[in-house]
């Protein structure tokens, strides 16, 4: 039995988490549920799961839901504070990050330092931290679980050594725009930039996908995770989403993972590791299915190109990007910008920040505040 802390439980992830929880109900069990304000979906999991503690960012929402719960033996927390001691707490195994944003950080890095296991959904903790976390996770011997499909898509398929492997190719979807041109892509809505045609994710993770900041992000994430310089991780759009990503090795052989386009499956992997447990999710069925590749279009989706660009520079040039892109796609989820001025406002703020290469939590923050205060006045 493995005991979990769960960070963004109300999120796209968490709920599908909480779905592999409930179809694994001798293996799995939840201390503690983490997220911002959403009390209705909290009370429903906490009443579901019945876990020894609930935590909302938000104050107001903690508050009421602290009402809510009044008849059940659940404690309601707030806060980092409230997040930290969640994650710490001495009967926590695993902890599954998939908290949206650079808001992850602190709380893995606090799971990290007490020796949990971490289950990796965050992506932005190692786009902002990443030299700080995988070196803190070295330290204290704390094994890091990719979540993300890709991730652990390579993870299974890493059956050697290391230095027998020439590359790491991640696929990606293509989003909902694969083909359009920069000029075509000036006409994208809202709407249409969350109509993902593969996958079901939030909405900030949707965008990054029509941006293909996403797969900017998972490469550098990728660099950290499994310790590759930025020349052998290549891209390549496969809108079938049947490969999640493939490793080719030094004498050419090329190993893959396929599956159903389910975030449970690499959620359930990253709990049961290094087992496989049995499940009734659907199967896939490669009958029938034509499998394709390309390469990106770097000039229409500028964003990829520039996640190799900043991942090369390293600093807190990483950080700065990503708090940039948050600011910036929240701005366009409220129509205060278009989809085009997302990239073209984030590579202003970047070619802004003068880059520091000390890589301290305080370094990371400092450059995460600077640039959201930058794109801010950028979008203003």
């Amino acid at each position: 039995m493995k005991t979990l802390t769960l960070l963004g439980s109300t999120g796209s992830i968490g709920r599908q988490t909480l779905d592999v929880v409930r179809h694994a109900p001798e293996q799995l069990t939840v201390h503690a549920l983490v997220a911002s304000r959403s009390v209705d979906l909290m009370e429903e999991q906490a009443r579901l799961f019945r876990p020894a503690v609930v935590v909302m960012m938000d104050e107001a929402a903690a508050h009421e839901l602290r009402g809510r719960l009044r008849d059940l033996p659940i404690k309601v927390d707030q806060g980092m504070n409230g997040i930290i001691d969640s994650v710490i707490a001495p009967q926590v195994d695993t902890v599954v990050t998939a908290l949206s944003g650079r808001i992850g950080l602190e709380p893995t890095l606090a799971a990290i330092e007490t020796g949990k296991t971490i289950a990796l959904a965050n992506k932005e903790t190692l786009v902002a931290g990443g030299d700080l976390v995988m070196s803190s996770a070295k330290k204290k011997k704390c094994p890091i679980l990719p979540v993300d499909s890709e991730h652990s898509a390579i993870f299974q398929c890493l059956e050697e050594s290391m230095d027998t492997v020439a590359k790491i190719i991640l696929t990606a979807s293509g989003g909902p725009f694969f083909g359009w041109t920069k000029e075509k892509l000036a006409t994208v809505t809202l709407e249409k930039a969350l109509r993902h045609p593969n996958w079901d994710m939030g909405a900030k993770i949707t965008i990054d996908s029509a941006t293909m900041m996403n797969k900017g992000l998972e490469v550098i994430e990728a660099h950290h995770l499994f310790n590759m310089e930025y020349d052998e991780i290549e891209v390549l759009i496969h809108p079938q989403s049947v490969i999640h990503s493939m490793v080719e090795y030094q004498d050419g052989s090329v190993l893959a993972q396929l599956g159903r386009p389910d975030m449970r499956l690499p959620i359930q992997y990253a709990l049961s590791y290094p087992t496989r447990w049995r499940n009734p999710f659907e199967r896939l069925d490669l009958r029938g299915k034509t499998l394709s590749f390309h390469e990106p279009d770097m000039e229409a989706f500028p964003a990829l190109a520039l996640a190799y660009q900043v991942g090369r520079r390293g600093g807190t040039l990483t950080a700065v990007m990503n708090a940039a892109n948050e600011v910036a796609v929240s701005a366009f989820l409220q129509k205060r910008i278009t989809y085009l001025q997302i990239l073209e406002i984030v590579m202003k703020v970047c070619s802004e920040h003068h880059v520091l290469d000390s890589m301290d939590l305080g370094s990371i923050l400092d450059a995460d505040t600077w640039a959201r205060r930058r794109t801010e006045e950028h979008i203003l």
